[in-house]
């Protein structure tokens, strides 16, 4: 129904050999399936669900809150619309770690990542956070291993320590998590260059790059982030952001103003968005049914 051609597989292989090939992958954070397959068209590698979009985008803030049911539904339905890997934040891998991976594989995601916080975890980017030990933490990469059936499907492995222990002990404890395991590690809230480029030369495995903004990190050129020697680099909340943002705005117009005509050339037209849900495309299933053209809907 949504005219992808790549199959879950698929996906799965792409993202293992573009991880081959040495070039930087630039994955935007996807907080509804219609923002998906605008990241698809824009020619990005991948997309990014981010566990905090979610939980914001039901109105809780970033603590744990939301549940296995409640990410897998909607990554599921992210993932359905493009032929992208999709790249997921189980933030602690939820109540039990094998039932997550399962959950994830079958419904057609491509790589997960797990973080070293406590369940009640905070945002990657705040104060304060709680670690569990590495040999907890050791524990739940070994199950998440052993719980996936497709070999391409991807174990990320996010340490929060480098604002909690420092950065030595953050590689520490990678170095472990890439022997449970971990094929691609994620060290959340470096700060700049050169702490991006001692996690470089410290660790043998893929790394991933967080470019979240109004955090702890430097905002860094993805060229910049492949010269350190980076393989993913996420851009988690900005779709989200953007898009609040613009509709706040618009709101506040309205209300202030008693009509939106004044914001009519801020908004998508109806015809671009029927050209990004293939409204036409539609009509090769039941001509008798699915007729529409997009002439006259400007």
């Amino acid at each position: 129904m949504h005219f992808i051609e790549k199959k879950p597989e698929e996906k799965r292989e792409i993202l293992n050999q573009k991880l081959k090939s040495n070039k930087i992958l630039r994955v935007p954070g996807a907080f509804n399936p219609l923002t998906a397959k605008v990241i698809e068209e824009i020619g990005y590698d991948a997309v990014y669900v981010s566990g905090a979009v979610m939980a914001n985008d039901l109105g809780f803030p970033d603590i744990g809150l939301t549940t296995l049911e409640d990410v897998s539904t909607r990554s599921y339905l992210i993932s359905r619309v493009t032929n992208l890997p999709t790249i997921v934040d189980i933030d602690t891998g939820f109540k039990s770690c094998e039932k997550t991976i399962q959950t994830f594989e079958e419904f057609g995601v491509a790589a997960v990542h797990l973080e070293d916080q406590i369940e009640r975890k905070r945002c990657g980017h705040l104060d304060n956070k709680e670690l569990i030990s590495t040999d907890k933490m050791v524990n739940k990469i070994k199950e998440c291993v052993k719980a996936k059936k497709d070999k391409n499907f991807k174990i990320i492995a996010r340490s929060d320590a480098n604002s909690v222990e420092g950065i030595d002990k953050m590689i520490n404890r990678c170095k472990a998590y890439i022997d449970a395991g971990a094929e691609i590690i994620f060290p959340e809230a470096l700060s700049n260059e050169k702490e991006f480029e001692n996690v470089r030369k410290s660790l043998n495995c893929y790394l991933l790059a967080n470019m979240t903004e109004f955090g702890k990190s430097k905002l860094l050129n993805y060229k910049d982030l492949e010269n350190l020697g980076y393989n993913i680099v996420i851009y988690p909340v900005t779709t989200q952001r953007l898009a609040m943002k613009s509709v706040e705005d618009g709101l506040r117009a309205i209300f202030k103003d008693g009509h939106q005509s004044n914001i009519i050339d801020k908004m998508q037209t109806r015809k671009r968005l029927y050209e990004i849900v293939d409204y036409e495309k539609y009509n090769s299933l039941d001509e008798e049914i699915y007729n529409f053209s997009k002439k006259g809907h400007e």
